[in-house]
Formats: structure tokens, C-alpha cells, sequence
């Protein structure tokens, strides 16, 4: 099989950090107020200009609290579930490893007493009928190392009386969630926004907030857990006092995608435009033999984290083509994830042109040749 001819424009199609806007250069850091403090009146009003502008693009309730918070996504999960895990029984679903190590934090390190596991292998959901929704629910709304999302909230109640924690960091800015379903979600900015690393985002619903001003744990939270002080929420967290020092580079890098995202249509564009680099690939894969989709139901296949297996081909194989096209400079970090089985994955959020992706798909063919058949490719 002769090598492509037309390469993409840009080869980053790593899940996360993920590709910069398109156009991006440092310039966009111009403006950045470097060499301020972060509690300045510049600095807070930096940091306030993300929160209000991700609100506005995510149509985030306006009595739902958003703040900035440390370490990422991550960080904004363990803040959430040890300062409000424990009032009641927690329902934990997992399907890939992110969900499991939400679990193994819940069982082996707050060693909270009544969870009950919800697990599906890679490629499937666990049963959504049989989650409870008076007890606490955690869960990642994309398995962002399966490729499997939940297709709706149709199955958390609205009348609800626990609280549902949700990673949605490989889905939001990218698929609709229904904030009414939704208590506390989180994510960060080096997902879907192409953002610089160390920053996660954290939405509280107004039931989250009771929870925190109302339930006492006993456990220790070190400072960087503390959302509230004598049993009021620290308000200041969520308009812009950050628990912790901020890069105001990576916060003027954050507005630098906001400001992106609302130009290309804000979240109906953004969606819009993981769709179509989904779309490209699933055209793809139903013309070629020799792939599939990880995720069995076509309903749970995630538009950002786009996993697929080589169902005919050696174990090695997935890695080798990722190996293959980063010597030629098609594409950069495309090996699946180090617990999932082995696969590609190729990152389809919007800050990926379809163009690039659709410039891809027969470097995959022709690097697939080269390394499960040789001897065909002389």
C-alpha cells in the first residue's frame, strides 16, 4: 500500500493535555497579567472572566456555584468527595480505569462503609437501572480511556435525595449535560478547551451546597479541600479567590479558548464540531475491516476520547501504528491508555479540525499494513 500523500495540518490528537485552538500561538498570551498577584485586582478579575465565561457557554444554572479549584479535574474530584461523602450510601459506576480509581479512593482511602460497584469491562455501561438514586452517585460522564459515555441523564430522577458527583471531563464543552440531573460536576481545562494543565473547574448545585453546609464528615480535610469555614461555603472560592496561587498564564490561556469557543458558536458549535470528527471516523470504520469501535453500543460512543480495538490483529499491533505514525509526524499520542486493552485513541474534541481528522484515517490504513503485514507492504 503506497503512503498517503496528504498529512494532517496538525498531528496532535493526544486525549489530554489535547490540541490548542485552532490558529493558536503564545501571542495569545499577550495579555496575560504576569508578575501580579493573583488576589490583584487584574488577577481576580482574570480569574472571574473564566468562570462567568464558562458558565455563559455551558448555560450552567444561575444558582449553581462554579469555581476554579487546584489539580485539575482530579483535584476537583477529591475535594468534592471527601468533603461530601458519608451522609448517605454512595453508588459508585465504573467502566474504564478513571471510574476505578474514583472506587478505589472511595473503598481503600475514605474507607467510606456502604458502597455498592457498578462495573462493566472496557467497551460496555454498567446497568443503569439498578443505580438508586436516593443514595450518592459517582460517576464519569465519558470513559475518557474506553470511549464509552452515558447517553443521557434519563436515568437519574429528578426527585432524587442523594447528591450525583460527576466527572464530566472528557465530556463537557463537547456533548449536553442536563445540569438538573447534576449536583456536582467537574473537569478541567486541558480537555475539550486545549487548556494548559493544573486547573480544575467545579460546579456545585444548590443541594451540593446543603450538603457541605450541613453534613460534618469528622474527617481531616487538608487546606486545599476546605470549601467551607464554620459551616458556611467559602463564597470567595467561586468568584475568583482561588484555595491556592494560579498560573495566570494558563488562566489567560483558558480565556484565550473561551473566547475561541464563543466564536464558533459556543456550545452548539463546539458539539457540532466533535460530532463531525466522530462522524469521519465512524465513516471510516465501517468501511475497514480490520477495526472496530471499543464501545459495543453505537448510543455510548464518545465524539472526544475515540477508542478502537484491532479485534484480528496481535496485542502489539495498536501500539506499533501509534509508534509508526509519530516517527513520520501524522500523529502524535494516539496509543490507547496503559490500563485499557490495546488500542487507538484518537482525541475528536473541537479544538480538532475534521479536515486533520478525515487526513488521518488513511495514514491508519497504511500504517496498519506496514506493521501486521510486512511482507504486503513491499
Amino acid at each position: 500500500m503506497g503512503m498517503p500523500t496528504v498529512r494532517p495540518s496538525n498531528p496532535n490528537f493526544s486525549s489530554g493535555p489535547c490540541t490548542k485552538r485552532p490558529g493558536w500561538t503564545p501571542n495569545a498570551l499577550a495579555d496575560a497579567t504576569v508578575g501580579r498577584s493573583h488576589r490583584s485586582t487584574p488577577g481576580k478579575a482574570k480569574l472571574a472572566e473564566v468562570i462567568e465565561r464558562s458558565r455563559t457557554i455551558l448555560g450552567i444554572p444561575d444558582d449553581y456555584r462554579l469555581g476554579i479549584v487546584p489539580a485539575s479535574d482530579t483535584g476537583a474530584m477529591e475535594i468534592a468527595m471527601w468533603s461530601m461523602l458519608g451522609a448517605r450510601g454512595v453508588d459508585m459506576l465504573a467502566w474504564e480505569s478513571f471510574g476505578a480509581g474514583w472506587i478505589s479512593d472511595m473503598t481503600k482511602q475514605l474507607r467510606l462503609e456502604d458502597v455498592r460497584r457498578f462495573e462493566a469491562d472496557y467497551g460496555d455501561l454498567p446497568d443503569l437501572s439498578q443505580i438508586d438514586c436516593d443514595r450518592d452517585i459517582v460517576f464519569t460522564w465519558n470513559g475518557t480511556t474506553s470511549g464509552v459515555c452515558v447517553p443521557n441523564g434519563d436515568w437519574i430522577t429528578d426527585d432524587r435525595a442523594g447528591l450525583t458527583l460527576c466527572d464530566a471531563t472528557s465530556a463537557v464543552y463537547a456533548m449536553p449535560l442536563p445540569w438538573e440531573k447534576l449536583d456536582v460536576v467537574t473537569w478541567s481545562w486541558q480537555k475539550v478547551l486545549g487548556g494548559e494543565a493544573a486547573h480544575g473547574m467545579l460546579a456545585l448545585s444548590p443541594r451540593a451546597v446543603e450538603r457541605l453546609e450541613s453534613f460534618d464528615s469528622g474527617r481531616p480535610l487538608p487546606k486545599l479541600f476546605r470549601l467551607t469555614k464554620g459551616g458556611k461555603l467559602i463564597e470567595g472560592i467561586f468568584k475568583g479567590a482561588t484555595i491556592n496561587t494560579p498560573s495566570l498564564l494558563a488562566v489567560e490561556d483558558c480565556i484565550d479558548s473561551l473566547k475561541w469557543a464563543e466564536s464558533v458558536g459556543g456550545l452548539e458549535g463546539l458539539i457540532a464540531r466533535s460530532k463531525a470528527n466522530l462522524a469521519a471516523v465512524e465513516a471510516w470504520v465501517e468501511a475497514t475491516d480490520w477495526v472496530r469501535f471499543l464501545a459495543k453500543d453505537p448510543a455510548t460512543r464518545s465524539c472526544t476520547s475515540i477508542c478502537l480495538e484491532l479485534p484480528e490483529d496481535g496485542a502489539e499491533i495498536p501500539a506499533q501504528i501509534a509508534k509508526r505514525l509519530d516517527e513520520e509526524g501524522v500523529a502524535y499520542d494516539i496509543d490507547g491508555y496503559r490500563d485499557a486493552p490495546p488500542s487507538l485513541r484518537i482525541w475528536g474534541g473541537a479544538t480538532v479540525e475534521t479536515a486533520d481528522i478525515e487526513a488521518l484515517l488513511p495514514w491508519l490504513d497504511w500504517a496498519h499494513v506496514n506493521v501486521s503485514q510486512p511482507a504486503a507492504a513491499e
